[in-house]
C-alpha cells in the first residue's frame, strides 16, 4: 500500500533485484492472480538461511539497524547459531537524518568491511530507500529485513507459526503493539482487500492480467 500511495517509493521497489512476499495474505492473492507457485518468504527466514549458508561458504556479512543493545544481542545470536559466521561490519544508525559526512564515513566503513552480504533492518519504508541511494555506493548485495533484528534479540516476539501459516501474524503483531500499529491497519488493510478486489475481477472476467 506504501507503493501504492507514493509513486517515488513504488519506482524503488520495481527497481530492486529481488521483491518477496512476506506476508500469507500476499501469496494468496499472487496465486488467486494466476501466479501459482507462489509461496512466503519472511524477511527474517531468508536472513537465516543467508547466514547459514554465508557461514558454510565463508562469505563475511554486515548489520546495519536495530538499537546499540538490539543489534549487540542480535550479534551475540548469530555467533551462538553460526559460530564460523563472519560479521565484518554492524552499525545501529541513529533515528534521525544522517548528515553527508556521516553517510560517506559508514560507506568508506562498510566497503572497508569487505562484506558481501549487508542485512539492513531499519524498517519499511526507510529500508528500501536507503538501499536504493546507495546502490551504486557499496559494493555488496544488500537485503532489506524489517524488524528481524529485534526479533531474534528477544525484543520483538513472533507470532506462533499456526498464526503465521493462517495468514493472521498482522493480527499478533496488532495484538502486541496495538498503540502503534491500529491506525496502519485501519487505514491500509481495508483499501488492500478494495483494491485487490478490483484487480482479481479484471484478471477474472477481463483481459486476464497477472500482476
Amino acid at each position: 500500500m506504501e507503493t501504492f500511495d507514493i509513486p517515488e517509493f513504488k519506482t524503488v521497489v520495481n527497481n530492486a533485484d529481488l521483491v518477496v512476499p512476506d506476508g500469507v495474505p500476499l501469496v494468496w492473492a499472487l496465486k488467486a492472480l494466476g501466479e501459482k507457485t507462489a509461496t512466503q518468504v519472511r524477511g527474517s527466514d531468508l536472513l537465516l538461511h543467508l547466514c547459514r549458508e554465508s557461514e558454510k561458504s565463508g562469505i563475511p556479512i554486515g548489520l546495519y539497524g536495530g538499537t546499540p543493545d538490539s543489534l549487540n544481542d542480535f550479534r551475540k545470536f548469530l555467533k551462538n547459531e553460526y559460530s564460523d559466521l563472519k560479521i565484518t561490519f554492524s552499525y545501529s544508525p541513529p533515528f534521525r537524518e544522517l548528515t553527508q559526512e556521516e553517510q560517506e564515513k559508514y560507506v568508506r566503513e562498510i566497503r572497508a568491511s569487505g562484506c558481501s552480504i549487508l542485512f539492513v533492518g531499519i524498517g519499511c519504508p526507510k529500508q528500501e530507500k536507503w538501499m536504493a541511494g546507495h546502490r551504486d555506493k557499496i559494493p555488496c548485495v544488500m537485503i532489506g529485513v524489517g524488524a528481524a533484528f529485534d526479533f531474534f534479540s528477544g525484543r520483538k516476539k513472533h507470532a506462533p507459526r499456526w498464526m503465521q501459516k493462517a495468514g493472521l501474524e498482522w493480527l499478533f503483531r496488532l495484538a502486541s503493539d496495538p498503540r502503534r500499529l491500529w491506525k496502519r491497519y485501519l487505514k491500509h488493510n481495508p483499501r488492500f482487500i478494495y483494491y485487490f478486489g478490483k484487480q482479481y475481477i479484471r484478471y477474472r472476467f477481463g483481459r486476464n492480467e497477472k500482476v
